[in-house]
């Protein structure tokens, strides 16, 4: 059985509905997506990225995001493969430690340098690196950096990954996956204020 469009289930979009025909408009990009999310999240070899350290990171990244219907997706995806609870636990407290707003960080010296702002340094709690394993560690570290201070980003963060046990194919794999999880939040969340318009105009016409 095909697996349903991943973001037309988290966006509560159903068959035959207003946004349903909205979303037919563009049926390459629908499908472009759904390919995206499979190769990510289901994949048929997962190679140098285990399908935990997949969920775990689309958990966490989805938490920075507070997108809840999304977040609870993945912590149930994460849930039904992760050997105990103590994983979920780290994580939440990781969400919690690592929420904030952005994006900010520092230009180049010059003309943009007007619009450097200051922020959260993360960095995973000392007490949780043992439930999480030196990859994820590394991996949340670098995804925080991703999410809120993109224009931060270093050589210096990559080796940090490849001494933790990333290689280079599993870092590229990585790298999609935060990409993908920053547009899925995105589209998800604009179809649903859509969604919510169009109901609010539906109701008002049909007054």
């Amino acid at each position: 059985m095909a697996t349903k469009d991943i973001i037309d289930a988290l966006a509560g979009i159903e068959p035959g509905s207003s946004l349903d025909a909205i979303r037919a408009r563009r049926v390459q990009a629908r499908d472009n997506a759904q390919k995206s999310y499979l190769s990510l999240f289901e994949p048929i070899d997962a190679g140098d990225v285990s399908l935990v350290e997949r969920a775990a990171v689309a958990f966490f990244v989805i938490g920075l995001h507070r997108e809840p219907t999304v977040a609870a997706f993945y912590r149930a995806k994460l849930t039904a493969i992760a050997d105990g609870a103590r994983l979920i636990e780290a994580i939440e407290a990781e969400i919690a430690r690592g929420e904030t707003s952005g994006p900010y960080g520092a230009f180049p010296a010059g003309p943009l340098s007007v619009e450097n702002k200051a922020g959260l340094a993360y960095r995973v709690s000392a007490e949780r690196k043992t439930d999480l394993g030196d990859r994820l560690v590394a991996a949340f570290e670098h995804a925080h950096l991703l999410v809120f201070r993109p224009r931060d980003a270093a050589v210096a963060d990559m080796k940090a990954l490849l001494a933790a046990g990333w290689s280079n194919t599993g870092i590229v794999t990585f790298s999609q996956l935060v990409a993908f999880l920053s547009f899925q939040v995105r589209v998800v969340t604009g179809l649903r204020v859509l969604g919510a318009s169009l109901g609010s105009a539906n109701a008002a016409g049909g007054a």
